[in-house]
């Protein structure tokens, strides 16, 4: 078409063609013009139809799919609800239990201590009964941990706030957790400048400075130091517990934050919980948790929680 349209043109263009001539181009050029507006015509009314029915079809299919495929999601969310119900009362019932049969060996670990002589306490049996005290209290520990776990999924995490002071409660963990820090030969040091008023679960603080010292013993070195303080800044409390270990790398320092998770993969410590939980505690006291490290120079794990 395009050809015989320029051959078209180039007879317009000669001067010397006769007025017939000219006239029958362009009729030609008119048949020629309105063949192909018909044949569009025709070419978009089919698409159109095509489109229409295309659209009819998936007016009847859709809803049929959109109804099977809300069945079957109700379906799972009902089968995953019921498996987490399941998990959930299961592992309260085996925490439960755990926790009665640890209870019952660290109460006969005491009465063996005092039981045996002097002379026994000093020596390998005091040794042992020892070491079955440490580790039974250590297994406790973590069946608290993974049920702690269990009431964050389920947004049961038990907060009780009551008015005290940060300051008496670093006082008591740092009893606590000095021998465990000193059988390292590490410090366990707070600096504290005067009272740090605020509304807080003392158990659930307790167990966050907890995990954070028992975290900073495993990885500091002998003849390091811990660092336990806190501070008032404006409406917050800024707590901080500061070791001397190896430090974390740069892009592990959020990662450490998250459940299971571990710092040296190759070397699995504990179950990688006590971050996370102590996290999500100082969560629900309204406040936040990082953490500020220097790989070689130790690392400094930081808590806000509204002051009074």
């Amino acid at each position: 078409m395009g050809a015989a349209r320029d051959k078209a043109d180039q007879a317009l263009n000669d001067s010397d063609a006769p007025a017939a001539a000219t006239s029958a181009v362009e009729a030609a050029r008119d048949v020629e013009d309105a063949t192909l507006r018909a044949d569009r015509v025709a070419a978009d009314h089919a698409l159109e139809v095509e489109r229409a029915e295309t659209a009819r079809i998936l007016a009847r299919l859709l809803p049929a799919e959109r109804e099977q495929t809300d069945e079957n999601l109700h379906a799972e969310r009902v089968s995953a609800d019921g498996a987490v119900a399941n998990r959930d009362d299961f592992l309260a019932v085996v925490a439960h239990d755990l926790r009665d049969l640890l209870g019952g060996i660290i109460t006969s670990a005491a009465v063996l201590s005092k039981t045996v002589g002097e002379d026994e306490q000093a020596g390998r049996v005091g040794t042992e009964i020892a070491r079955i005290r440490r580790q039974a209290t250590r297994a406790n520990r973590l069946v608290s941990d993974l049920l702690d776990v269990v009431s964050i999924d389920a947004g049961r995490l038990a907060i009780v706030a009551t008015p005290g002071d940060i300051a008496v409660l670093l006082a008591e963990v740092a009893d606590e957790f000095r021998p465990s820090a000193a059988a390292k030969g590490i410090g366990l040091d707070v600096e504290q400048s005067g009272p740090a008023l605020a509304r807080f679960d003392q158990a659930r603080l307790f167990q966050v400075f907890g995990n954070l010292i028992a975290n900073s013993i495993k990885f500091s070195p002998s003849g390091s130091c811990i660092t336990l303080r806190s501070e008032p800044r404006g409406a917050e409390l800024l707590c901080s517990v500061r070791d001397e270990g190896a430090g974390i790398p740069a892009d592990q320092i959020e990662i450490v934050f998250e459940r299971f998770a571990q710092v040296d993969q190759d070397e699995r410590r504990g179950l990688g919980l006590g971050l996370f939980i102590a996290r999500q505690i100082v969560e629900a006291h309204e406040g936040r948790m990082w953490a500020l490290s220097t790989p070689g120079q130790g690392t400094s794990v930081l808590f806000t929680i509204p002051a009074s």
